[in-house]
């Protein structure tokens, strides 16, 4: 069994604009420093939700690799790891793109920085290419359509990672932006069974959706931009929806209203995957409970 760190992100996020930047503090590192632990001292996903491969796996390395699942069609799927990968089990975080946008949207969404600091720690990042079929929405499920295609690419790639590199399963994140964010709040009641947890970006829930594992509490960080991030729906209300139904539930849920539209806070990055560190598959209560680290925006709350 490789050396795992407590750390990992499965990130969503979708095309909408942002920076690059947000820079890792030395706060963040003690935090992070914190967390170390091993396999054996986090909850796990029970057996049952974690996929197997059902095609022929890629071998694992940087870049953009094809993913076959059984009865539906090859997937590309941008990777980002390191050689760090080899020898410790990481995070998987997985990252929904927006609409008009491409898995590359990653760096914005999750961060440079954040991102070399997932690749340090053996994790994975994982961005799935849209598949045309879907519609206008590069999802299937913001399309409205019955299809679980992209989740069963997302349990593919997870499968693959385990058969073909090692990943800490209590760590796999998702996260996601506008059509990204409507994806990542899909993905986390449809793969309960495995979601630790999630940050969406002007996502939210504006309908009943199937829980895969009813009895795991995972936690969100759920952001909007206020009554002003509307593109087609209003996102301040699906996010306070997603946000209701969560606590209503007895999961720990923040959300954070920053005001600017409908936009990727590139100011909240580095606070994201703190949060996504803090909470690994099965932490009950929340660490977060009892009040928001220093280190959070400002504009969330509990």
């Amino acid at each position: 069994m490789k050396r795992v760190l407590a750390a990992a992100l499965v990130v969503t996020v979708s095309a909408c604009g942002g920076e690059e930047g947000g820079s890792w503090n030395s706060a963040e590192d003690s935090a992070a420093g914190a967390l170390v632990e091993t396999s054996a001292s986090l909850a796990q996903p029970s057996p049952t939700f974690i996929p197997r491969p059902t095609g022929v796996c890629p071998e694992f390395q940087d870049g953009t690799l094809t993913f076959r699942p059984a009865g539906i069609p090859a997937r590309s799927v941008r990777i980002w790891m390191s050689d760090a990968a080899r020898t410790l089990d990481g995070p998987l975080v997985f990252y929904w793109h927006g609409t008009g946008s491409s898995p590359t949207e990653a760096t914005t969404g999750i961060g440079a920085a954040q991102i070399e600091a997932i690749k340090a720690q053996g994790g994975i990042v994982a961005a799935p290419a849209r598949d045309p079929a879907a519609g206008t929405f590069p999802w299937f499920y913001v399309s409205s359509t019955s299809r679980d295609d992209d989740f069963r690419v997302a349990d593919e790639v997870l499968a693959c990672a385990i058969q073909k590199i090692g990943i800490n399963v209590s760590r796999i994140h998702s996260m996601g932006m506008s059509a990204g964010g409507l994806n990542t709040t899909q993905m986390s009641y449809r793969r309960s069974g495995y979601i630790a947890s999630v940050a969406t970006y002007s996502g939210g829930r504006s309908s009943t959706i199937p829980t895969q594992d009813p009895t795991n509490r995972f936690a969100a960080m759920i952001f909007h931009g206020g009554p002003n991030d509307q593109v087609v729906i209003n996102f301040q209300t699906v996010s306070t929806n997603y946000y209701n139904d969560l606590r209503s539930k007895n999961q720990f849920a923040m959300l954070c209203n920053h005001g600017r539209g409908h936009t990727i806070p590139t100011d909240a990055r580095a606070a994201v995957w703190q949060f996504l560190q803090a909470h690994p598959f099965g932490t009950v209560p929340s660490p977060y409970a009892g009040g928001l680290p220093s280190t959070m925006p400002s504009y969330c709350r509990r």
